[in-house]
């Protein structure tokens, strides 16, 4: 086992599978299965979620503007997204629970009858005795996304890695979805990946990785045993680290 504690970052659209917006329990259930795996070797995992799955779902038509005006001011909408992670953090821990992984949510936004606030100290305590830990609501503040969360809490939690799980197997130099002829792109530099506009995570997530030194590895969650092989320590996805290897 090469990382002993690492932080999982999914995206809220990564939970929904095929629909449209939501959840979708198959995708789920895989999600938590695959943590079991990591937590059976004896790893220590984190996990922030995202809540693009909710929000974005039914606020197509309300995002909408009337008369040029916003019917939603950007901070609410943020709000909006933070609360949307609380309910996914809370779904998830529910599947976790099915395959007999214990759990503990945390949360930027005080809700003592549904989660803990964050604390560092506890959430690394958790983390010893072998326990997931799940952070929601973000930082608690508008206009910072959840993957610049993911970088915060992982340095927070002294995490050795981020990895963050996608429907792709890593960063390429043009749209694999789009562009037959892209080539993967195995390890990259935080300053590279910078000047490139890569869009996989937020710059502002990318600069505070490079500033502490917190590799991030973006793979495919969605492949069957990519989260226990990367976790290994097996070449999976793209390595983004201080230095280019």
């Amino acid at each position: 086992m090469k990382y002993k504690r690492s932080l999982l970052k999914l995206s809220g659209e990564a939970l929904m599978g095929n629909n449209e917006f939501g959840l979708h329990s198959t995708r789920l259930q895989q999600y938590a299965e695959e943590v079991k795996k990591v937590v059976d070797m004896g790893a220590q995992v984190a996990i922030v979620i995202g809540g693009g799955n909710i929000f974005r779902g039914f606020s197509r038509i309300k995002e909408k503007t009337i008369n040029g005006i916003n019917r939603i001011d950007r901070i609410e909408g943020d709000y909006m997204g933070m609360l949307a992670t609380v309910i996914n953090g809370i779904a998830f821990q529910s599947y976790l629970g099915n395959v007999g992984i214990c759990s503990y949510i945390q949360t930027a936004i005080r809700m003592d009858q549904i989660a803990e606030p964050f604390g560092k100290e506890r959430a690394i305590h958790h983390l010893e005795k072998g326990r997931v830990v799940i952070f929601v609501a973000g930082l608690g503040n508008p206009y910072f996304t959840t993957d610049t969360a993911a970088v915060l809490r992982a340095i927070e939690i002294k995490a050795d890695i981020l990895l963050k799980g996608t429907r792709v197997d890593g960063i390429y130099t043009t749209d694999p979805e789009k562009d037959k002829y892209a080539k993967k792109i195995k390890s990259i530099s935080f300053d590279m990946a910078y000047q490139m506009g890569i869009k996989v995570m937020d710059q502002t997530a990318f600069i505070l990785g490079n500033e502490n030194n917190l590799p991030i590895i973006i793979f495919d969650i969605n492949r069957k045993g990519n989260f226990k092989k990367v976790i290994s320590g097996e070449e999976i996805g793209t390595l983004v680290s201080k230095l280019e290897k």
